[in-house]
């Protein structure tokens, strides 16, 4: 995410407002690295936890002599998981809310700010992203690495209070030297990002961690869409004296201070009572809703099991004698 921010703010500076094409060339760029992904992506096997998970399926169908599909055995899975873990799953998303508000509402009207309230140039403007994003990579990949030793939660909280110290320098301060806290404020705020893959892949239901973790990171995105437009409509009370060639401006600094303030307590005490399953098991063996659903006989019958290779169909010959061992028989 960071380094696909990175690149939009270089590539927008080199080609939005220097070519004819105006934005267009933003998207034709854009198109290229997915086309990468997929094709590295249909080059690599399926996980082992999802081979063991299919051949757990097709053991429940066996099991009621065909009378139940794979997808009627995932389906209820589902019921057994909503019904146990409902509480659990409606956490997830007030929690990928807090943290999408967290991520938007620092960053989304931070190019706003610089180039309107402090005077920054289009350079300037993205320098400063630049710097920016390389602390959020930094950091995502630093306290995502840190919380398998101090826990997620640990390091959530620890991002919150740093990046909510990190907020007056962040909007403040007005000379080049914004660039250090915009580093680090990033750092923090894409630090604690770096622990939510992990974070949610634990606390969701095994059989569907992949649903519950991507619906609940979109819902989450849904409730914070409109974050800019509640900065912006906020900034819109606190103006500041117009520029020289008569454009508006406006106090966004405080606006994004207050409002990530706000955001930082939210996920603090959000987090504090929360739970937290480090080092969690994703096998069918520790999965006790496929056992409610599909009952012990089936999940015993994949477990250990290995996924059928090519190697398994290579016949292989029997080795031949040595001529010391004929001649011992001899």
């Amino acid at each position: 995410y960071a380094f696909g921010y990175l690149l939009c703010s270089a590539f927008s500076r080199a080609l939005v407002d220097t070519t004819s094409h105006h934005w267009r060339p933003i998207y034709w760029f854009a198109a290229g690295p997915p086309v990468i992904i997929a094709s590295c992506r249909l080059l690599l096997p399926e996980t082992e936890i999802y081979k063991e998970r299919e051949r757990l399926r097709i053991a429940a169908k066996a099991a009621s002599n065909g009378g139940q599909s794979p997808g009627q055995a995932f389906m209820q899975q589902g019921k057994v998981a909503l019904k146990k873990h409902w509480i659990l799953l409606s956490y997830m998303v007030l929690l990928m809310a807090g943290f999408n508000f967290m991520s938007h509402g620092s960053q989304d009207l931070y190019p706003t700010l610089l180039s309107n309230q402090m005077n920054f140039d289009a350079n300037m403007v993205t320098v400063t992203q630049v710097v920016s994003n390389l602390g959020a990579m930094a950091g995502g990949v630093t306290v995502g690495f840190l919380s398998q030793v101090f826990g997620r939660r640990l390091s959530i909280l620890v991002c919150c209070i740093g990046g909510g110290a990190l907020l007056y320098p962040y909007t403040y301060v007005s000379s080049y030297a914004i660039m250090a806290a915009a580093f680090f404020e990033q750092f923090f705020v894409q630090g604690a990002w770096g622990v939510v893959p992990i974070h949610l892949m634990e606390l969701s239901p095994p059989a569907f961690t992949t649903f519950v973790v991507g619906t609940s990171y979109q819902l989450g995105n849904l409730a914070s869409s409109a974050s800019s437009t509640i900065e912006s409509r906020i900034g819109e009370q606190f103006p500041l004296p117009p520029s020289a060639d008569g454009e508006k401006r406006y106090q966004y600094g405080r606006v994004i201070c207050i409002f990530m303030g706000c955001v930082f307590g939210y996920l603090l005490v959000l987090t504090l009572i929360g739970p937290e399953n480090l080092g969690k098991k994703f096998g069918v063996a520790n999965d006790e809703d496929a056992k409610d659903a599909l009952g012990d006989s089936a999940v015993a019958g994949v477990i250990g099991q290995k996924s059928r290779t090519s190697e398994d169909d290579i016949e292989v010959a029997p080795e031949k004698p040595s001529s010391q061992h004929v001649q011992q028989e001899s």
